[in-house]
């Protein structure tokens, strides 16, 4: 039986606007928790560039949801910032990690993982696969569903992908039960599929015809350069596609059985969540 533990203060939530966080914030708010929602603009306000903003934010604070700056320097901001959480005596840190980069052997992976272990707070990491929030909440990837026209480096890779809705629930387990210190929580769907099987699930659902277009690396580039997307975030994009496209993370996780003790949603699921929303009809 999960035991709930309820944590001294208030539960601080970073990155409260974005695809889990807000899911994170809504979650603890209809429980009844005490919940500080803090980013660049809002009522709390809290930047990874301006350590100014660090300890007011985190006065008090139980436990915290973590994402991190996405910046070059992002280990050692969190690394500072974690230290700081422990010293002020938060209890537990909960961070949105990713898959892990495959690097060479010896090396650290995800140094926000490691400056997270070492804060001396308790410590859940969450590692979920591509979202398929994606496709309804990220601008590129919704006007591509809107154009009828996916286009992708992937190939024919196929991804696990999981559901928003189950990483925030992980994670608010992790926030508020006891149970989960020191746990790493790989979350994937119950399924892969890839970019065809995508276009196609979302195509029902919504009645239009939607089709994957697989191109080479170079043809996407220039793509989605054509879409006002930057260079930077091309080359991002191509790494991850080809990543897919090499199957590199092509297997199912356990970490939403293990943290729920139920199945993960599948993909159809949200598909149907999705589009009765009108979402992909513009």
């Amino acid at each position: 039986m999960t035991t709930h533990h309820m944590t001294t203060g208030p539960i601080l939530v970073l990155g409260g606007t974005g695809k889990t966080g807000r899911r994170v914030l809504s979650r603890l708010r209809r429980r009844g928790h005490d919940v500080r929602a803090a980013s660049r603009k809002g009522p709390t306000r809290f930047d990874w560039t301006d350590e100014n903003t660090w300890e007011p934010a985190l006065a008090g604070a139980g436990a915290v949801y973590l994402a991190d700056s996405q910046r070059e320097d992002a280990a050692t901001s969190m690394r500072a910032f974690a230290k700081l959480a422990a010293a002020g005596g938060v209890e537990r840190l909960v961070l949105l990690s990713h898959s892990d980069w495959v690097v060479p052997e010896g090396e650290e992976k995800l140094p926000c993982e490691s400056a997270v272990r070492e804060s001396g707070a308790a410590w859940t990491i969450l590692k979920p696969a591509w979202f398929a929030q994606n496709f309804s909440e990220d601008p590129l990837f919704r006007g591509q569903i809107l154009d009828g026209d996916v286009v992708t480096s992937t190939g024919a890779g196929a991804e696990p992908w999981v559901d928003a809705e189950d990483i925030a629930d992980v994670a608010v387990a992790a926030l508020t039960e006891d149970g989960h210190a020191g746990q790493t929580y790989p979350l994937s769907g119950p399924r892969l599929l890839t970019f065809d099987a995508v276009a196609d699930e979302i195509a029902r659902a919504t009645g239009r015809d939607i089709t994957h277009r697989a191109v080479r690396p170079e043809e996407f580039a220039a793509y989605a350069a054509g879409r006002g997307v930057s260079a930077e975030h091309i080359a991002l994009l191509n790494m991850l596609y080809g990543w897919i496209r090499e199957e590199r993370f092509a297997r199912l996780a356990d970490g939403v059985q293990r943290a729920l003790g139920r199945e993960p949603r599948d993909f159809s699921d949200y598909v149907r969540t999705a589009a009765v929303t009108g979402v992909w009809h513009g």
